[in-house]
């Protein structure tokens, strides 16, 4: 789209929530998570919109940044010390229990990041931006956000399905570490030093 730029890579707020739950629903769904049959999807995205405002979560405001086109969102990073790994979803909980959602699970079951870096959980681009560059712009902006962690390498898992998630992190320097199995789905382990 001609005159579209991206006008700012910033760290998310609370306000935006309501836009960041449903980009998050995108890839809890590719995942095909199990907890997802147990709850509607205007269940789940209540538990992120209300995650998203909760400094500790996994899905924590503190632990985004978005992409803006146009004063729009159109871009989500979400990522955390993988020191942080096992208390990040401990907010889920209560979360739910606060919404009257019963889960019936956790979110996640396995263990996703690897010793000693900052995991790049969760990455997507809104659907209408695909293809301008928003994804490469948000990875290109880690170092500043990873740094302030202490942190200097980042990782993250590629779906063994998705070719062109891989050529995207490939490009950006990413290398192959290691595979994982999330949710029945093979990911390679991708790290970068910054």
């Amino acid at each position: 789209m001609i005159g579209r730029k991206i006008k700012m890579i910033r760290q998310a707020k609370k306000e935006d929530a309501k836009v960041i739950a449903p980009l998050i629903l995108v890839v809890l769904k590719d995942m095909e998570l199990p907890i997802l049959e147990s709850v509607t999807e205007t269940e789940i995205l209540a538990i992120l919109e209300q995650g998203i405002q909760d400094e500790q979560y996994r899905y924590s405001y503190r632990h985004t940044i978005v992409a803006e086109v146009d004063g729009k969102v159109a871009g989500v990073l979400v990522g955390y010390p993988g020191s942080k790994e096992a208390e990040i979803d401990v907010p889920l909980q209560q979360i739910a229990e606060n919404l009257n959602i019963s889960l019936g699970g956790p979110l996640f079951v396995e263990k996703e990041t690897f010793s000693g870096e900052w995991y790049l959980d969760t990455f997507v681009t809104d659907e209408q931006y695909r293809g301008q560059g928003i994804g490469t712009k948000l990875i290109e902006a880690l170092p500043e956000f990873v740094q302030q962690s202490g942190e200097h390498v980042v990782g993250l898992s590629c779906d063994q399905g998705n070719p062109k998630a891989r050529k995207l992190y490939d490009r950006l320097g990413f290398v192959k570490t290691g595979e994982v199995v999330l949710s029945g789905h093979r990911y390679d382990h991708l790290q970068k030093e910054i």
